[in-house]
């Protein structure tokens, strides 16, 4: 750790024991043990608020990710882990949540000096989210079961379904919410009987293995759970056709989740993709222009904008588009800029010096276009990847800031004039994660909401997400779901048994 990171923690007060995670040595953990990389390459990890080195991390090889699959497919086949009962996995999966509550904070503090968010945000939504998501999950083993079937055709048959579990599921998670993401596909695979392979992001690995230490303590067996680091180019790429693994879910870009969910067809693998978007956000006349700014900003400024459905297209109906606009950047201005261990930072900076870069092109490329910037769009003297909240007004449908991802805290606005125009505008997109509807004119809310095009359908609000409920998207947004019962039958197999009677 250089002395820059270090200086940043002591401003901030770090705990001693998020201290003494970071001062170790960090290794992979595969089978129940901890390892270097078998070529012993290693790789950088950086913090984002002043741009410092944190510590290093193990760059995983293919021979790495193989003694990985090797321990889950051990267990899986024949292990302690699928001759548990249900109701002992169930007390297992509360354990470990019990556990992860318990270091709640000092997670949280991980995961702001990682990924440079909010620490406050961190706790209160990714840490606890991860708690809430495990403890919904550690629910379903006993109430997993098939059904019985009266066959109509000739003969006597008892006829019945089995719900089995797919095997081996390889996990590759994004940068933006590393500990939460993983929750999201580690409890639902472990809850049915599976064992995963868990591939963090290169950018934001460390919470994952403080996880895997939570994980041995609450006593899962070795080999259930397996973290395997490094560059997802290799790591990754390798999980899309290894022959051990049954199942990918990937959250991450769509042209990452292309070439992941083509390679893995290649060998019939079952795969979830969870990808990007671009989500239109509507607002009405008779919206409460006020509650619906606020919403808005926090729709798109959330994690400064490093957020898969944030709702960066925002349409307003004419006749309230000055107004709102105007509520829009007065909520905005009192959004604090600051580094993530900041107990009041609400806008952080973004996740690398590359993405800082990625998103200040296209702020460049929107004024180039032609929008109308009204607001930020600037980056800060000083240390670490900032960048301000940029608002743009009255943008065309056909420019780039207004159909591409840009994955920062950028909004791009436009006014409407009747629903059906807000309709095919929303829908104007390849993309279709999420969108928003603001209004209180609960007939015209329903009208609009089959007709838009999205996995989600925020109301008022926006990312209102809960573990009993599904997630994921349509069209180039991705394939299955992850969260609620519906990510369970993404994760067993039915099996049909046919007994002849006498």
């Amino acid at each position: 750790m250089d002395s820059t990171v270090r200086n940043y923690l002591d401003q901030y007060g770090v705990s001693d024991a998020t201290r003494r995670f970071l001062d170790k040595s960090q290794k992979m953990f595969i089978g129940g043990a901890w390892v270097e990389s078998s070529n012993g390459a290693t790789f950088d990890i950086f913090e984002p608020s002043t741009g410092g080195l944190i510590t290093h991390g193990p760059s995983g090889t293919t021979d790495d990710l193989d003694r990985a699959v090797a321990a889950a497919r051990q267990q899986f086949d024949g292990g302690e882990w699928r001759r548990l009962k249900p109701l002992e996995r169930e007390r297992m999966l509360h354990r470990l949540a019990d556990l992860i509550e318990t270091h709640a904070d000092e997670l949280a503090e991980i995961e702001a000096i990682d990924m440079g968010k909010s620490v406050t945000f961190a706790r209160e939504i990714d840490i606890q989210g991860t708690i809430d998501t495990f403890r919904y999950f550690a629910g379903w083993p006993t109430k997993l079961h098939g059904r019985t079937v009266e066959p109509s055709i000739p003969g006597n048959y008892l006829a019945y379904t089995r719900k089995e579990p797919l095997g081996v599921v390889a996990a590759i998670v994004p940068w933006n919410f590393p500990l939460q993401t993983m929750a999201w596909k580690v409890a639902a695979a472990l809850a049915v009987g599976c064992t995963v392979v868990v591939k963090p992001a290169e950018l934001t690995s460390l919470s994952t293995l403080r996880f895997a230490e939570l994980v041995q303590e609450a006593g899962i067996p070795d080999g259930v759970v397996n973290i395997v680091t490094g560059k997802g180019s290799v790591i990754g790429a390798a999980m899309s056709t290894h022959p051990g693994i049954n199942k990918v879910t990937f959250t991450g870009s769509t042209p990452v989740g292309q070439e992941v969910g083509r390679a893995a067809v290649g060998n019939l693998k079952h795969v979830t993709l969870e990808l990007g978007g671009k989500s239109p956000v509507l607002v009405l006349d008779d919206a409460d222009l006020a509650s619906a700014a606020r919403a808005v900003a926090n729709g798109v400024f959330f994690n400064s904008g490093q957020v898969c459905d944030a709702g960066t297209r925002v349409y307003i109906q004419r006749s309230v588009h000055d107004a709102f606009l105007d509520e829009l950047i007065a909520v905005t201005r009192t959004l604090q800029m600051a580094p993530g261990l900041d107990r009041d930072c609400y806008i952080g900076p973004m996740v690398s010096a590359q993405q800082k870069k990625a998103v200040a092109g296209y702020i460049e490329l929107g004024l180039r276009e032609g929008a109308k910037l009204v607001h930020g769009g600037g980056s800060p003297e000083g240390p670490g990847h900032f960048i301000e909240p940029a608002i743009f007004a009255h943008c065309k449908p056909d420019m780039r800031i207004v159909r591409e991802e840009i994955f920062g805290p950028v909004l791009v606005t436009s006014p409407f004039d009747t629903l059906e125009e807000a309709v095919s505008l929303a829908n104007d997109t390849p993309f279709g994660l999420a969108t928003a509807i603001y209004s209180n004119d609960l007939a015209r809310v329903h009208t609009l909401i089959p007709q838009l095009h999205a996995g989600s359908v925020y109301v008022n609000a926006h990312s209102t997400i809960d573990p009993s409920m599904p997630f994921g998207g349509f069209k180039d947004s991705g394939l299955g779901k992850d969260l609620g019962p519906e990510q369970l039958d993404y994760l067993m197999e039915t099996k049909a048994v046919w007994i002849t009677l006498p």
